[in-house]
């Protein structure tokens, strides 16, 4: 087994022999300048080259004026200079001072940095001893810095040993120092478009400055878009990639790393050969992003690659164990782009032969014309100059306005107002519902986002993506709550329940899934006479063969003279002559006529006190028996069909009005 060491060594000489066959003869790295003019002294006046920072925020397409300063103490800028109370704040109507610092001891950032914090408006690092410019470039992957590297905002540029020192002499005389800054002439600006080129990289897990680059990317997919969408700029994004030395192409570390037989290769994301995701993961996906700016360019929308990128950043991150072809697909699919284009264009990664989209790519990386080799990740290129500072939105966006010919520039250099309107094209990716008219799709300055909305006070939720649901109260406002529902008669039924858990579910009465359909159950066509048969029948309580036969059952008028008449619920005695019957003592008795009259008087007295008393209790009986009734038919029904009273249950039916 190899130990790390040698894999380590093998990993160094591998990439070494590459950049020397790469880079041969016709290799340079080009120092992107701008111009410093010194406009007092009368002795030292004139123009000379600096060298652009590749941190902070040059302004380019303009100038900048300033007095320059040579502290007493803590000359090399490595420590604070409110450590030694020096401060380099500009008094009101003065010239904005421009600190000199010499180079050595830290990293130029951190220079830049705590000169910035005491009040500077720009630093000129003096080179310590006699060479060409060199760019001054961030710290690599130094977690420490990258806190205050991204926090630098002002611009800085390298200048050679010999004019250092020529400032310094001019200050330490006591002469004021005035110098002009300028970069008009960065980029150039030949005409009303610009072109310009990202070289980044799909990898999420290397570190300070890949964090920069995706932070970036998503920052500037607005700005982008837009100059693109309105034909001012033709955008171009590259990936470096190296091959591996015919010696070691069937060694563990090149096939881990390399597609195409050692042709393609990436380093390992996380520098462990033995577990993660391996550096031929990352070219894959860098191959499927290029076919995917490919596929995109030919059906004349280039600019959804800024979408492509961004949402793969957001749902595929290799945190997550996501970043793979499966992933890559569902945001392929989201953003409507053509699958078997793309995987057509990637080609076999595994053939013994030259890619022809990667190819491209390696010879891109040597510099041509003005622009120098690609040798800084990231790097961007603008009008075939190498732009240099932070990758900052305003900062590149600036340096892209530079390009444009005088008054040819687009709004967007005009104004700080970017709109992207990015869902009206293909619903930018994210989930939509037409029938409610609802879309997870959001423009924001920095581009769109794919967020379940909040509708009415109703939240949906989701990944935004391609799926949202309405849940929790009042979700049935929403498109019903995605449940079925049907108007008929003047009256709605509804599946949907209002509560935080609940599932359509089809209403009293009707059957179904309660999404797609709810359907009235089988109807029993019967009389009037057959329900209320099956009503006696099923309803023990209720029976009209229950009326006892009193005179039959001898339990009244059981007199020799009595003569008994069954009735409905009750009986009927009379006597036989001249007799009166006593229904109290159950009897006949003989009377005179004065007892007939009184006799007569109590009888009637008792007769309408029994017919009133008879009257009451049949309207009472009447009246109950008839809504029993009524209940009983109602209950029965409600198995056979729905009943219009069904409107009344809580959050299925509603009244329709006018």
């Amino acid at each position: 087994m190899e130990s790390h060491g040698s894999i380590t060594l093998k990993l160094f000489l591998g990439f070494l022999i590459l950049s020397l066959n790469v880079h041969t003869s016709v290799s340079r790295f080009v120092v992107e300048k701008n111009s410093l003019m010194v406009t007092s002294p009368e002795k030292i006046k004139g123009s000379h080259d600096s060298a652009i920072g590749n941190f902070g925020i040059p302004q380019y397409g303009g100038s900048m004026a300033g007095a320059v300063t040579y502290p007493k103490e803590n000359r090399k800028g490595c420590r604070e200079f409110g450590d030694f109370g020096i401060s380099f704040k500009a008094k009101p109507g003065a010239l904005p001072n421009f600190v000199l610092v010499d180079r050595g001891d830290c990293f130029f950032a951190l220079k830049v940095w705590n000169a910035q914090k005491a009040g500077a408006s720009a630093v000129l690092v003096a080179d310590d001893i006699e060479e060409a410019l060199i760019t001054m470039d961030t710290p690599e992957e130094d977690i420490s810095s990258a806190k205050y590297i991204e926090n630098i905002t002002i611009p800085s540029a390298l200048i050679d040993k010999s004019f250092g020192e020529t400032l310094k002499k001019s200050l330490s005389g006591g002469e004021m120092v005035n110098v002009n800054l300028d970069w008009r002439e960065a980029v150039p600006h030949p005409d009303d478009r610009v072109e310009y080129e990202l070289w980044t990289n799909s990898n999420d897990e290397c570190g300070v400055k890949c964090d920069m680059l995706m932070a970036f990317v998503k920052e500037f997919r607005g700005p982008a878009q837009i100059l693109e969408k309105g034909g001012y700029t033709q955008f171009t994004p590259h990936y470096i990639t190296w091959y591996c030395p015919m010696t070691f192409t069937l060694s563990r570390q090149c096939k881990s790393q390399c597609i195409n037989h050692g042709r393609y290769c990436a380093p390992d994301p996380e520098q462990d050969f033995s577990s993660g995701y391996e550096g031929k993961d990352v070219v894959l996906e860098n191959l499927r992003q290029l076919c995917v700016f490919k596929v995109a360019n030919e059906s004349k929308k280039p600019w959804v690659w800024w979408d492509y990128v961004t949402d793969f950043q957001i749902r595929c991150p290799m945190k997550d164990k996501k970043y793979n072809k499966e992933c890559a697909a569902a945001v392929i699919k989201s953003l409507g782009l053509d699958a078997k284009k793309i995987e057509k264009c990637m080609g076999d990664p595994d053939a013994d032969a030259d890619n022809p989209v990667l190819k491209e790519e390696q010879d891109a990386q040597v510099g041509k014309g003005s622009r120098g080799d690609v040798t800084i990740l990231p790097t961007l290129v603008v009008n075939n100059r190498q732009y240099r500072g932070k990758l900052e939105k305003g900062a590149v966006l600036k340096a892209i306005c530079s390009g444009f010919e005088e008054t040819t520039e687009p709004a967007v250099c005009l104004s700080g107002d970017v709109e992207t309107n990015e869902c009206l094209d293909n619903n930018g990716g994210c989930w939509q519902d037409k029938t409610a008219n609802v879309t997870a799709c959001k423009d924001t300055f920095r581009g769109r986002v794919c967020e379940c909305p909040l509708v009415d006070g109703v939240q949906f939720k989701g990944d935004g993506y391609s799926h949202c649901e309405v849940s929790g109260p009042g979700k049935c406002k929403i498109n019903n709550g995605g449940c079925w529902h049907e108007s008929k008669d003047g009256h709605t039924y509804s599946a949907c329940l209002d509560s935080e858990n609940g599932k359509c579910q089809c209403p009293p009465g009707f059957k179904g899934d309660g999404v797609k359909s709810c359907v009235v159950r089988r109807v029993e066509k019967i009389t009037t006479a057959e329900l209320i048969f099956k009503l006696i029948r099923s309803r023990t309580r209720v029976c009209v063969n229950t009326d006892i036969d009193e005179c039959k059952e001898r339990k009244a008028c059981q007199c020799s003279e009595c003569s008994c008449k069954d009735t409905w619920g009750s009986y009927e005695c009379t006597c036989s002559g001249d007799l009166l019957y006593i229904r109290d003592h159950d009897t006949c008795i003989s009377k005179t006529a004065t007892e007939v009259r009184s006799a007569w008087a109590a009888v009637w007295v008792i007769l309408i006190g029994l017919a009133m008393a008879g009257g009451g209790a049949y309207l009472v009986y009447k009246y109950r028996l008839r809504s029993y009734m009524d209940s009983e038919i109602r209950a029965i029904m409600a198995q056979y069909m729905p009943l219009d009273s069904q409107s009344e249950v809580p959050n299925h039916v509603n009244d329709e009005r006018a």
